[in-house]
């Protein structure tokens, strides 16, 4: 009851004659038994409490309930939204967009050599590479994904939480096992850090490959980079 749950911030002299309740309704209220029916929703609230919080935030009622009767917990889904709305509890939720590119750096940055031309004559000639990003209900994940421009296939990819240049040396280190690229490969990528830090450039240079990078703030000098999650960008994976 709203006179029970906010008896500390307002008076119950006040609060009965604003409601239309007769104080000696509510203290014969307050006085009875607690129901079985009552106790077993204060349980049920805790429960979504709990799976609120697991969730960060980002379940709405309806997750809420199936993630309960999966749990074996039987309830309504009308029920677990009025006690999600007692509580205040709503879905928050997660930002539509995530910067994935920092060029605001001051490693050495190289020249565009690729220069648009998204074509290659054989395979292992011509890589793109790049970072994306997935919502999930952990949260963020992003993927880096090397592309070989000849096949268009992804030849190498890395998942992760983060996008450290760990994520984006694991797709490349996955790339080279694939395929052994001979010497003079022309890798091409933004100008973000997790390209230009020192072990990824380090890492081409041991296998002779040479670097290109996009123009600052230049998304159509990646354009090839299959950032749409299709059916076949999928497939792709396994190739």
């Amino acid at each position: 009851m709203f006179i029970q749950k906010n008896n500390n911030a307002f008076p119950i002299a006040v609060m009965c004659p604003v409601l239309n309740v007769k104080r000696g309704s509510y203290y014969a209220w307050k006085s009875r038994p607690e129901s079985q029916r009552s106790k077993e929703n204060k349980m049920l609230t805790e429960e979504i409490k709990e799976i609120h919080k697991q969730s960060r935030g980002t379940y709405g009622s309806p997750r809420l309930h199936a993630a309960l009767n999966k749990a074996g917990k039987t309830c309504g889904l009308n029920r677990v939204a009025r006690l999600m709305s007692e509580e205040q509890l709503e879905a928050t939720k997660g930002k539509k967009y995530v910067v994935t590119t920092d060029s605001k750096h001051s490693l050495p940055v190289a020249k565009n050599v690729l220069n648009r031309v998204f074509e290659a004559k054989k395979a292992n000639e011509v890589w793109l590479a790049d970072i994306t990003y997935i919502w999930t209900d952990e949260g963020w994940l992003y993927l880096a994904a090397v592309l070989d421009l000849f096949s268009r296939r992804i030849v190498g990819w890395a998942m992760d939480d983060n996008m450290r240049v760990q994520l984006t040396l694991s797709a490349l280190h996955m790339a080279i096992e694939q395929r052994q690229p001979e010497p003079g490969l022309l890798h091409h990528s933004d100008r973000g850090s997790q390209y230009a830090a020192i072990g990824y450039q380090a890492l081409l240079g041991t296998y002779g490959m040479s670097c290109s990078m996009s123009r600052k703030g230049n998304c159509w000098e990646r354009a090839a980079c299959p950032w749409g999650i299709t059916p076949q960008w999928k497939a792709s994976l396994i190739h």
